[in-house]
């Protein structure tokens, strides 16, 4: 038995393209059929339940005619365009069979990145829950071209965990979990039962693509359950062919991976600040700067900074990599680039002599700063 998820109230459930569409050839009617009947009995059962969906393409594709899927960003954006009008077509018939009304969510990372349409996203997402509605969201594949060549509503499916303070996120795949190496390839490789999300050992044994349908492998579902435990949030990782594979998790039977989040979590704003998934720059810092920030939780000083890359404006969020390269922060930035070039290794104390003026003698304040 699993208390974690008996006792989840609210959770988000992604359904990969392998699971709503005949290999490819458009969207399976009846399998979506199958996850609608399963979530209308999660909502009799008191839990509140977002749907991350894939399958636009695939269906576009196949209303369009294409047999091969194309490469070209703008024919990605045309299938998306159409096969999600089919996508939400079917899934609102299948929920109104169980008297459960549905809604459509198009995000983008952008809309993630924004402090204020996060904050509009997160009103609107709880407001459709209180209200008892199902809200099915999708990458906003129509015009966002970094999510189509990514392919990747896992990560999606972990930022919409930790914008709602979700429970549990549920990942389904056509693998039974996380094994300790590829089934396909390693009759060896065992099934992790139960683990730390987070875990580095997670990630070296998870690297591998999927099918030919769904792009995102089992990295990007160990790092969507890393994500998603910032805010406190377990994750299953379970096969979508398992028999009514969510009423069974609902009531605690062990199925797949649980990966579970640490007690602690972070403050919301400083969730928000790491769910970032595209930095406007790089600050390189030294290795003083690396153990104030990481040992003494202090602000970075822009003497502790000695280069910097990508072009960015105050208040953009911006990464702090250690000597290595290695990305080990991310905050709100007190200065431009151009001002940032100025102040490198400078001293806090002679800003002013520098730029002719002082906003703010630290680089990025502690308040507006996440270690990751």
């Amino acid at each position: 038995m699993r208390s974690e998820l008996t006792k989840a109230k609210r959770l988000v459930v992604k359904v990969g393209s392998g699971l709503v569409t005949n290999r490819g050839q458009g969207l399976d009617h009846e399998a979506l059929a199958r996850w609608a009947r399963q979530i209308a009995e999660l909502r009799r059962l008191g839990r509140e339940v977002v749907l991350v969906s894939s399958g636009a393409i695939a269906e576009g594709m196949q209303r369009l005619g294409w047999k091969q899927r194309p490469s070209a960003v703008h024919e990605l954006q045309a299938a998306a365009a159409v096969g999600q009008m089919g996508l939400i077509e079917v899934y609102e018939s299948c929920f109104r069979e169980h008297g459960l009304l549905t809604s459509q969510i198009l995000l983008t990372h952008e809309d993630m990145a924004d402090r204020k349409r996060y904050l509009n996203a997160r009103s609107t997402l709880r407001t459709l829950l209180g209200l008892g509605v199902i809200p099915i969201i999708n990458e906003n594949d129509t015009v966002a071209t970094d999510e189509i060549r990514l392919g990747d509503n896992d990560t999606l499916g972990a930022l919409v965990t930790n914008l709602i303070e979700a429970d549990v996120l549920v990942i389904l795949t056509d693998q039974a979990g996380l094994y300790s190496a590829d089934p396909r390839k390693n009759a060896a490789a065992r099934l992790i039962g139960e683990a730390q999300a987070g875990d580095p050992e997670l990630e070296k044994i998870s690297g591998g693509a999927g099918s030919e349908i769904a792009l995102g492998g089992m990295l990007t579902k160990v790092l969507a359950a890393k994500r998603a435990a910032r805010s406190g949030a377990h994750t299953v990782i379970a096969s979508g062919h398992e028999q009514d594979v969510l009423v069974r998790l609902a009531h605690g039977e062990k199925i797949g991976t649980l990966l579970k989040a640490a007690a602690q979590t972070l403050a919301a704003r400083k969730q928000w600040l790491a769910d970032h998934l595209q930095v406007r720059g790089r600050l390189m810092l030294d290795a003083g700067a690396v153990k104030a920030l990481r040992e003494q939780h202090k602000s970075l000083l822009p003497i502790g900074v000695h280069g910097l890359s990508g072009e960015f404006e105050r208040g953009e969020v911006v990464g702090c990599c250690n000597p290595d390269g290695a990305e080990i922060a991310r905050g709100l930035v007190n200065y431009s680039a151009a001002e940032t070039r100025r102040i490198l290794k400078t001293p806090s104390s002679e800003i002013e002599a520098k730029l002719g003026y002082v906003d703010e003698p630290e680089l990025i304040h502690r308040d507006n700063l996440v270690l990751l």
